[in-house]
């Protein structure tokens, strides 16, 4: 039971990390607060066994520092094959269910993101499809703070897109 409150608390931090990422309006910065919350988020997915989302997460964190040095091709292939890889183990050789299609196809749509994508109007629209994921993947592991994490993440990038439609108007 202490081990639940204790992933629900590291869920918690992380969602404070993300919020100041998707506020954000430096690549550079959403990266390192960013990969903040995904050290957090990884831990407690792990804590819950949500082995999927534990591995997406911890991946992230990794690809965002990476990504903070290097963009490309070959990165995008590293990641992108890593992912595949620890999906193709999970589906295969411990026969996890179809739940974490969800998590490994956030964790692709947030690689090619961090990595391909330069400009961050562009990546808010796509993290909002793989966060939505994320949602769904949350409530399915009974993950909390995992659900709220991704729901604060949907109405801060929706209210950053807004407020900056606004501002070009202007």
């Amino acid at each position: 039971m202490s081990q639940i409150w204790i992933a629900e608390a590291i869920g918690a931090i992380a969602i404070v990390f993300n919020v100041f990422g998707y506020r954000s309006n430096d690549m550079q910065r959403f990266l390192v607060f960013s990969g903040c919350a995904m050290i957090c988020l990884s831990t407690h997915f792990f804590l819950l066994d949500a082995l999927a989302a534990g591995i997406g997460c911890g991946l992230a964190a990794i690809r965002n520092a990476v990504a903070l040095k290097f963009k490309g091709k070959r990165i995008l292939v590293l990641f992108l094959s890593l992912t595949i890889g620890f999906f193709l183990f999970e589906w295969f050789v411990l026969a996890h269910g179809y739940l974490i299609l969800l998590a490994y196809g956030a964790s692709i749509i947030f690689t090619a993101g961090s990595i391909v994508i330069t400009d961050v109007a562009v990546m808010r629209r796509w993290f909002i499809f793989a966060e939505s994921l994320g949602l769904l993947y949350a409530l399915g592991v009974g993950s909390i703070f995992g659900s709220v994490f991704n729901t604060i993440n949907l109405f801060s990038i929706a209210l950053k897109s807004w407020q900056q439609r606004q501002q070009s108007q202007q």
